[in-house]
């Protein structure tokens, strides 16, 4: 009954050791060898919530950011076909626009701390390689390159929309939301 009461207290340590420093990894039940065959039940712990919050804040923001630059690039890869043509007023318009949303995803991927894609150097010759040869097609072909793109973006901002309010973390992410749904409304008006 001693050795019970002793591995019982060696779990509920060990348990909040692993609670102090972070998610659970593995840690190994001491009294699973000794006690019962049952694998170690898997708790979750404040921190494992916190870390998948963060995650999910992260995704967001990193793919929104690697959205709104590559919108951008776009239009800069239009304008660098159509710049001096009947169209560009238009096109620069809309550039504007695209600017103000990366510039705001610039904003909040410094504000929270998330690291862009690695992959983002790649993404913006790609968008700009997309928006210059639709370009080189025509104005039709631009233009249908720049509906789909921006609706596209506001299914994946209203896919995003969905999820935090399914989660119910509307006041934890607030601002974020703000600015979701400001853009769903500006590119789908």
């Amino acid at each position: 009954n001693e050795y019970k009461s002793y591995l019982s207290m060696l779990r509920r340590n060990l348990a909040e050791s692993v609670r102090c420093f972070g998610k659970r990894r593995n840690v190994i039940n001491p009294s699973s060898r000794f006690l019962s065959s049952d694998p170690p039940q898997d708790e979750e712990y404040p921190s494992d919530k916190y870390q998948r919050e963060e995650e999910m804040m992260q995704r967001f923001l990193r793919v929104d950011h690697a959205g709104e630059v590559g919108a951008n690039d776009i239009y800069a890869g239009q304008m660098a076909i159509l710049g001096r043509t009947k169209d560009a007023p238009v096109i620069r318009h809309m550039w504007d626009q695209e600017k103000v949303h990366r510039d705001k995803m610039n904003e909040l991927v410094l504000r929270y701390r998330i690291r862009p894609t690695l992959l983002l150097p790649l993404w913006r010759v790609a968008g700009f390689t997309l928006g210059a040869g639709t370009a080189l097609l025509g104005k039709e072909a631009a233009m249908a390159c720049t509906v789909a793109v921006e609706d596209t973006i506001v299914q994946h901002y209203t896919d995003q929309i969905r999820e935090i309010i399914d989660q119910g973390k509307e006041e934890e992410y607030k601002e974020v939301l703000e600015v979701m749904k400001l853009y769903v409304v500006a590119d789908d008006g």
